[in-house]
C-alpha cells in the first residue's frame, strides 16, 4: 500500500488500520462524528482560555465553525446508512496525547496548539487513506472533500504556535510530541476508530 508522507507525522498509518477501518465503516463514521464534535470543542476551549488573543480567536472561530459543519455532514451519512448517533468508548489516543501537555503556561499553550496540529495532520492522512481505499465512491469522495480542510486546520495550529513561540522551541517540541504520537499508534487498538 502506497502511503504519502504528511507533514508533522513521524510514522505513516499502517495497512492494518486501513483494513480494520474498511471492515468497520459504520463504526468509523460514528467515531468520525465524535471526532468532528471534539475538534470544535478544542477550538472553543482555546478561545475560552485565551480570549484576549485576537488572532487566535479569529482563527479558531473559523475552525470551530468548519468542524461543526463537518459534524453535520457526517451525521447526514449516519442517517443515510441508518446508524443512530451515539457515544463510543474513545480509544487511548486522545487521552495519551493530553498527558503530554505540560500544565504550566506558556508551555501549556504551545503543547495544546501542537497536539491539535498533530491530531489534525493524522486526521488528514487517515481520511485520505479512506478516500483512496473505500469501495463506496460517494463515501470516498466525501472523505476526499474533507482532506483539504484537515490540512488547513493543522496548518492554522502550526501558524498560531510559530507566531507565539520561537521557531526552534516549536520545532523541538513538535518533534517530541510527534514521537509520542507515533508511539501511541504503534499497536493497533482492538476497537476501530479514526485515531486507533
Amino acid at each position: 500500500m502506497a502511503t504519502a508522507t504528511v507533514k508533522f507525522l513521524q510514522t505513516p498509518t499502517s495497512a492494518a488500520w486501513v483494513e480494520q477501518a474498511l471492515a468497520n465503516l459504520d463504526i468509523i463514521l460514528l467515531d468520525h462524528a465524535q471526532c468532528e464534535r471534539k475538534a470544535a470543542g478544542v477550538a472553543l476551549s482555546l478561545i475560552n482560555r485565551y480570549p484576549s488573543d485576537r488572532e487566535l480567536v479569529q482563527s479558531l472561530t473559523a475552525i470551530a465553525q468548519e468542524e461543526l459543519a463537518h459534524f453535520a455532514q457526517v451525521n447526514q451519512w449516519l442517517e443515510r446508512r441508518g446508524i443512530p448517533l451515539g457515544p463510543l468508548p474513545p480509544p487511548p489516543y486522545g487521552a495519551a496525547l493530553r498527558q503530554q501537555v505540560r500544565s504550566v503556561e506558556p508551555h501549556r499553550q504551545l503543547d495544546i496548539l501542537l497536539v491539535s496540529a498533530l491530531i489534525e495532520a493524522r486526521s488528514h492522512e487517515r481520511l485520505g487513506l479512506l478516500a483512496q481505499h473505500c469501495l463506496d465512491p460517494a463515501l470516498a469522495q466525501f472523505y476526499r472533500s474533507l482532506m483539504v480542510s484537515e490540512a488547513r486546520h493543522y496548518g492554522a495550529y502550526w501558524i498560531l504556535a510559530t507566531g507565539r513561540f520561537p521557531s526552534g522551541e516549536v520545532a523541538d517540541r513538535l518533534g517530541q510530541l510527534a514521537t509520542a504520537e507515533s508511539a501511541i499508534l504503534a499497536s493497533l487498538h482492538t476497537q476501530p476508530r479514526i485515531h486507533s
